[in-house]
């Protein structure tokens, strides 16, 4: 921890040093609402998100808040490490080709629905999923856009990984809009004391409208997890097709970081929101990753209370979107790529909003919580799709 903030109604514990002032603001409104329990918690990787600050640990007693899960519920990673310990630039070049025409990016869905064994199994589905259910068909086994990526890597076990980054694509969207609209026209409707401009606005736990929002939201949670494994398939096929020799996968590494989930912490049974934050409780692994251009992290969680055993889920931004189109250097950026001999995607000024250059130093990142983690594996990006 490198510094407590105690001038509001509960410490801000900081994993980070030179904090943005947006991101303190956000953090000081978590920390004065009613019901936040024992302290507020910012990972190092953590920068100005909606409402709350992505890289933000939150604990609640009797409310949850919708927009402190955010708007790609059950966003989170994983990781699948490979027998193979070497890949040549032109296989890698053929995976990619597979990937790109196997698994439909950004914007783009399947063509044809998808098997329905695939998705989360319910008795009863909720009601936004329910609405979404047949969108989803088309969704699941899709990346998404934004800063969702599929990356080949090489361990420092000499080993060929997968990584993937992705979400509950459009049906978590839909489930964060309406509950958070629903919590806002009840908030208005109580006078909260909660001010609007905060978008904190929250669902008493006790309410038919939160026992709702948690349900939806578990199934957004099992509906991404569906997402990454049925990615994950399509690419251990490429790989079956492209690689003239036998490849063993080993078992997934999956974490989620943007969820709602009860916990006990300090004694007491509380509702922790993690938003761009992973859990890490002792002996937990877990999955930091960098930029493309820098390197990712399997990690060991060491259970540090004062996180709430969490710990940060990638480098973070330095830079808004715009911002890095703006400022950054097409050709400069290439060229770092280039140098460490990454088959990128960043092409045109469009990608330079998930250039290396737009992320905190991963390396910096790590340091900073070296009380919450333990590094077990390094991984090289050796090849990216991004969303």
């Amino acid at each position: 921890m490198k510094q407590v903030i105690s001038t509001e109604k509960k410490p801000i514990k900081l994993w980070l040093e030179g904090l943005e002032p947006d991101v303190l603001q956000q953090a000081s409104n978590l920390a004065n609402l009613p019901f936040t329990f024992r302290h507020v918690a910012l990972m190092p990787d953590a920068h100005t998100g909606y409402g709350m600050p992505i890289g933000g640990v939150l604990a609640t007693k009797g409310a949850v808040i919708p927009n402190a899960v955010g708007m790609d519920i059950g966003c989170g990673m994983c990781a699948v490490k490979t027998n193979l310990t070497d890949l040549s630039t032109s296989t890698m070049k053929k995976i990619m080709m597979g990937i790109r025409q196997r698994i439909p990016l950004g914007f783009d869905w399947h063509k044809e629905k998808q098997d329905e064994s695939l998705m989360p199994q319910r008795d009863k589905l909720p009601t936004i999923v329910e609405q979404q259910y047949k969108k989803a068909l088309l969704q699941i086994g899709t990346l998404g856009g934004g800063n969702h990526f599929i990356e080949i890597q090489r361990g420092t076990d000499n080993h060929i990984w997968i990584m993937i980054h992705s979400g509950s694509r459009n049906i978590g969207k839909q489930v964060a809009d309406h509950y958070n609209k629903v919590a806002k026209r009840l908030n208005a409707r109580w006078h909260s004391q909660v001010p609007s401009s905060w978008d904190l606005a929250f669902l008493p736990i006790e309410t038919n409208e939160a026992h709702d929002y948690l349900d939806e939201m578990n199934y957004c949670i099992d509906f991404a997890l569906a997402n990454r494994k049925l990615m994950m398939e399509f690419i251990m096929e490429i790989f079956h097709e492209t690689i003239n020799q036998p490849v063993h996968f080993f078992p997934m590494i999956n974490i989620a970081h943007n969820y709602a989930t009860w916990e006990h912490h300090f004694g007491e049974n509380v509702l922790i929101h993690r938003k761009g934050a992973t859990r890490a409780q002792e002996n937990e692994t877990g999955i930091i990753p960098g930029s493309q251009g820098s390197r990712s992290y399997i990690v060991q969680g060491l259970g540090n209370k004062e996180s709430f055993h969490s710990c940060s889920h990638g480098a973070g931004r330095k830079m808004g979107r715009r911002q890095a189109q703006r400022q950054l250097d097409l050709q400069e950026e290439i060229k770092q790529l280039n140098k460490q001999g990454i088959i990128h995607a960043v092409r045109n000024p469009s990608d330079l909003d998930e250039a290396p250059g737009a992320y905190k130093d991963i390396h910096t990142v790590m340091n900073n919580q070296k009380d919450l983690v333990k590094i077990i594996e390094e991984l090289h990006p050796l090849a990216v799709v991004k969303g």
